[in-house]
């Protein structure tokens, strides 16, 4: 594949000291007669089931911690500080350790987002998130098995709009909180800057992680954060009350509106992807 361009002073063509892959096929039948396509789902599996085990533990182990019932006062506990560090440190965490084997997705709307960006096919894109649905109802089946006798009673960290909030807000916080997350993926993936930075790729799961971490705080009090849907559904699956599945879609339709909204953002306008994607042009230099 020949260097990529871009356009400089007067019109100028130079050439780029870095390549971009080529974009995936749609359908690849092929990854079904690989190995390794079957070691990145039982990764992204075996992700999502430990993120949403220490997750919704800390959720709960929060909850029981502050309940005057049985502590005699509101002791603080980890807090929602505490609650964003752990989501946003397991997903530092995890992606460090999968992003060779599977891409450390652990987060349907990331796989969305990339597949809309030709990073990955279709049968790959559906595969990851059913690996991830299961490898999350899991996980939470774990938490009830753990916890039993809190896991109900503090809500089970299923995601629901929180009183006080319409449901409209709650989906803009999703799809707000989703591209945050998802452009952050993008940038901190892009080969353009692996190319010129080689430290990139081994920092790329921070700033994921902190990307979690500060939707968290954010939107806790809101939705109780899902910007991933496969963490909404595994707990919603686990804890199976009507306010749960009645939100549910909010966790669905958001993050992958918010996905959309990034993959378009950064690979169709930031990058010279635009070019490809709708014709290459020159630049007037009288504009």
């Amino acid at each position: 594949m020949g260097k990529d361009v871009e356009v400089g002073h007067h019109g100028e063509f130079s050439a780029k000291d870095y390549h971009d892959p080529p974009p995936s096929p749609l359908i690849d039948a092929e990854e079904l007669t690989k190995w390794s396509f079957y070691r990145a789902l039982i990764a992204e599996f075996i992700a999502t089931l430990l993120f949403l085990y220490i997750t919704v533990l800390t959720v709960i182990g929060y909850k029981s911690q502050t309940d005057p019932a049985l502590n005699g006062d509101d002791c603080g506990g980890v807090g929602i500080l505490g609650i964003a560090w752990s989501f946003g440190g397991m997903i530092f965490v995890l992606v460090y350790c999968t992003a060779g084997v599977s891409g450390g997705h652990i987060n349907p709307a990331v796989t969305f987002g990339l597949f809309l960006a030709r990073k990955l096919s279709l049968i790959r894109a559906v595969m990851y998130m059913a690996a991830q649905c299961l490898g999350a109802i899991c996980g939470v089946g774990l938490v009830k098995a753990f916890q039993r006798a809190y896991y109900v009673k503090y809500g089970g960290g299923a995601n629901e709009v929180a009183p006080g909030y319409s449901k409209g807000v709650g989906l803009g916080a999703e799809i707000i909180g989703t591209f945050v997350l998802v452009y952050t993926v993008f940038s901190a993936t892009d080969p353009k800057r692996n190319a010129r930075d080689s430290h990139v790729p081994v920092l790329a799961p921070l700033p994921i992680g902190f990307a979690v971490f500060m939707v968290h705080l954010a939107t806790i009090p809101i939705t109780g954060t899902g910007i991933n849907p496969a963490r909404s559904l595994g707990a919603a699956v686990i804890y199976n009350k009507n306010k749960a599945w009645d939100d549910q879609w909010i966790f669905w339709v958001g993050p992958f509106i918010g996905a959309a909204i990034a993959a378009f953002y950064h690979h169709y306008l930031l990058r010279a992807n635009a070019v490809k994607a709708f014709g290459s042009t020159r630049s007037s230099p009288n504009v």
